[in-house]
């Protein structure tokens, strides 16, 4: 593979104007298709394989024109103080409300609170319901803006109006700390290269990448069904990605030119070096992601390959674009420990024998490997615990700023009609089997009364048919609450209990419901997904350190990084820790899909900082050096890179935390923190201090495997012996042929 990538590298130096043009003409493209394509929407969210798809699916079936997929809007209206909602100004604003929303084109149904039971106790709080025919992120702008026109209508007559539900939900919004991220990126890469324009070159390639990743997901969102999330997770991961990988690269081609060689002949070892680095580092990210399939949520698989995909435009772009632009650069980009003018460049090198922070970390840690072993595991250990306290659930309006119309919505709702009218349950009663039908409809609603945590149970409403019929049932507790949650499983032991005596199935289904089937889908798929991920990508690093001790420490390492950075997640997010710096207004359950994408996502950039930092460790252990030295001379070389594209990742990372959905910012916390702990805890530390204690035994392989195993040389080690004179027209008559 090295000596390919060599010839791939050379070949994109040489005729950088074929290598550009066409990366141009990708992105003028993929911008066209985006331009021309459909907005994304939410993606169609279904779940298989859980009671709650099968009773949506049903409601589909058995209550046509029920619009059950259709967004829904919540209107609540507070009256004055020492007023009620059941006086009759209120009463005729409220109806006058009700009659302008019944008028809406795409409004299949406006619910009246006075005859739908929607007046509190009390009397101060009403709320009507609105469905719509269309999913929520499927509506026109016209509906939206006529269901806000409403409620201020509403406020002109003196009542506090607020809207919740998912009419209103809009793309979510990163902010401006996303800007950041990409500033403070391109300061660390400054100080890294020493130069504006070599550390604008990973920039501008991460960029293209990103954009061509996106433009291209925005073109087929419409056709593919692919959410508006798809596109921010997609960018989040390509740029790091992308920065990173373009920096290693750069990175070698500056250390080769610093040793005499001709730039050429530099862009060629650079690839077929860090290239070949970066091409498996991209392999287990893309693992990572395609993996996301085996929980069998189709949302998350779409997300999972459209990020996979980003991914492997930047391995491409940083194999062919990077060598391309460094042709053009010439001159300009200097060889490894030379700055520009600008940044002090030209001035006495009275230092330069002095070793750098990374040799005298790496001659730290192989001088005291189990103090820092025991030191790092400790600590790891510690922000894990929280870990331990961890609740799942999906985010609702409950999880929205205060500052919203649905967060306070919610709240008004909970004030007046108690926190579980935020998240009624449906329950479908299927007696189409049954003798009668009428007599399987009461029983159900009595059984449910009787279980605890109910506040209300709603009359059996039959379909047309008379032989299917729903039930509300609005809970006692919120609808992230572990009580919601085991009252929705005591409905199920109610519904098998009915259907043994009855032969009539009981299904419960809703936003609540969904949520927990959701929760319940993904812990199981978390062990499954695990051991697939975790199992390739040890297979695959095998090949690429040919050794199975190192692979073993990679995996064992990763484990400790996400519990830790679960933990994280827990105290800030569940715990309330630090929540007013990280803008979390409202502390609950941690979304459900957090620790199978954490694990998804860590694991693969994980493992780019092990492929990078072992892999120069691993090329002076292959040339000579005895194994505590080669820890050091690794770190020698790689150490600043590896930094330098940690705090880039983790700078791009926490951009997202500035995000206005709370699923964005959740994840983009997640990354961050396991950047931190997975680069400079275990990469930095743990480590070189296992692979000091380990010695020579740290590369052993059996004979028998050695034999079988395909040589990929990662280290570049067939170069050594490459004389860099070949012909032109030779080497590109063998890439043509490669």
């Amino acid at each position: 593979m090295a000596t390919f990538l060599y010839r791939l590298g050379r070949f994109s130096f040489r005729k950088r104007h074929f290598v550009a043009l066409f990366w141009v003409a990708l992105l003028a493209l993929a911008g066209a298709g985006a331009a021309g394509a459909p907005a994304a929407g939410n993606s169609s969210f279904s779940i298989p394989g859980t009671e709650a798809q099968k009773a949506f699916d049903l409601l589909d079936e058995r209550f046509p024109g029920a619009s059950a997929d259709g967004a829904t809007a919540r209107v609540v209206f507070k009256a004055p103080d020492g007023q009620k909602m059941t006086d009759p100004g209120n009463k005729a604003a409220v109806q006058d409300t009700v009659d302008e929303l019944s008028g809406g084109a795409e409004v299949a149904q406006v619910t009246d609170p006075y005859q739908g039971g929607g007046v509190s106790q009390d009397g101060t709080v009403a709320y009507a319901s609105v469905t719509y025919k269309v999913p929520g992120m499927e509506l026109e702008e016209t509906s939206r803006e006529a269901l806000k026109a409403a409620a201020e209508d509403a406020r002109d007559s003196g009542l506090t109006v607020e809207i919740g539900g998912d009419a209103l939900q809009a793309i979510p919004e990163t902010g401006s700390a996303e800007i950041i991220g990409i500033g403070v990126a391109a300061v660390v890469l400054v100080i890294t290269l020493g130069s504006l324009l070599a550390a604008g070159l990973p920039l501008l390639t991460a960029i293209v990448g990103v954009g061509i990743g996106v433009a291209t997901i925005t073109a087929l969102a419409s056709t593919l069904d692919l959410g508006s999330t798809t596109s921010i997770l997609a960018s989040m991961i390509g740029l790091a990605v992308g920065i990173d990988y373009a920096l290693f690269v750069v990175s070698r081609y500056r250390a080769e030119l610093a040793e005499g060689r001709e730039r050429e002949e530099a862009a060629g070892r650079a690839v077929g070096t860090a290239g070949s680095a970066v091409v498996f580092a991209g392999l287990t990210v893309v693992i990572a992601l395609v993996g996301l399939s085996v929980v069998n949520i189709p949302m998350l698989t779409k997300m999972g390959i459209a990020a996979a995909g980003t991914v492997a435009v930047a391995v491409l772009i940083a194999l062919t674009l990077i060598p391309a632009v460094l042709g053009y650069a010439g001159r300009r980009v200097r060889p490894a420990g030379e700055k520009s003018k600008l940044l002090g460049g030209g001035r006495a090198k009275d230092k330069a024998d002095r070793p750098n922070a990374g040799t005298r970390w790496a001659s730290f840690v192989v001088r005291r490997p189990l103090a820092v072993l025991l030191l790092g595991i400790i600590g790891l250990g510690a922000a894990a615990v929280p870990a331990g306290s961890l609740e799942l659930g999906l985010p609702d309006d409950g999880s929205q700023p205060t500052s919203t119309t649905q967060r306070r919505a919610y709240d008004l709702l909970s004030d007046g009609f108690g926190p579980g009218s935020n998240g009624p349950l449906v329950v479908v009663v299927d007696a189409q089997g049954s003798e009668d039908p009428q007599a399987v409809f009461r029983q159900a609603g009595d059984e449910i009364k009787a279980l605890d945590n109910v506040v209300n149970v709603a009359p059996a409403a039959p379909n047309k048919a008379g032989d299917t019929a729903t039930i509300a049932v609005i809970p006692d507790a919120k609808p992230s609450s572990v009580a919601t949650e085991d009252l929705v499983h005591d409905i199920r032991a109610v519904g098998a209990d009915i259907k043994d005596g009855t032969g009539a199935e009981v299904l419960v289904t809703g936003a609540t419901a969904m949520n927990i089937d959701v929760s319940q889908k993904l812990n199981d798929a978390l062990v499954p997904y695990l051991v697939l991920v975790v199992g390739l990508a040890f297979l695959l690093l095998i090949v690429v350190f040919r050794s199975i001790l190192v692979p073993l420490k990679a995996a064992l390492g990763f484990l400790l990084s996400v519990l830790a950075a679960l933990g994280a997640v827990v105290a800030v997010y569940q715990w309330g820790w630090l929540s007013g710096l990280m803008g979390v207004e409202e502390t609950g359950p941690i979304m459900s899909m957090m620790p199978i994408f954490m694990v998804g996502v860590v694991f693969g950039l994980a493992m780019d900082y092990e492929v990078f930092l072992v892999t120069r460790i691993r090329e002076a252990h292959v040339h000579g050096e005895k194994p505590a030295q080669a820890v050091v001379t690794g770190f020698r070389y790689s150490a600043r890179v590896v930094t330098a594209a940690a705090i880039i990742m983790i700078a791009v990372f926490s951009g997202f935390i500035g995000s206005s959905d709370s699923m964005v910012k959740m994840i983009g916390f997640g990354l961050a923190i396991a950047v931190l702990f997975d680069a400079f805890v275990v990469r930095m530390a743990i480590v070189p201090a296992v692979l000091a204690l380990l010695g020579d035994k740290a590369w052993w392989l059996p004979k028998w495997l050695d034999r079988a195993l395909p040589n990929v040389d990662v280290e570049g080690e067939s170069l050594a012996a490459h004389d860099g004179a070949a012909g032109k027209e030779d080497e590109d008559k063998e890439l043509v042929r490669a």
